[in-house]
């Protein structure tokens, strides 16, 4: 994992915990993988109608936009 640590401030062992579960759910189930074809290793259906969100992973480090 890259995660920038100069960006995120660690306040305990269970806030540590709480990050490395938040990337990790990121990393395998939204975030993109060009060897997997630009698909994540979760894979989830293609939503067509909607308008486009954008939320937030780890206080906005990263974001993932989907359709609400």
């Amino acid at each position: 994992m890259s995660v920038p640590t100069a960006i995120i401030i660690v306040l305990g062992e269970m806030h540590l915990r709480r990050i490395l579960k938040s990337y990790a759910h990121y990393y395998n189930g939204v975030r993109t993988h060009r060897s997997l074809n630009k698909g994540a290793p979760i894979t989830r259906q293609i939503q067509r109608i909607g308008s486009i969100k954008s939320y937030a992973i780890l206080d906005g480090l990263h974001h993932h936009y989907a359709r609400a």
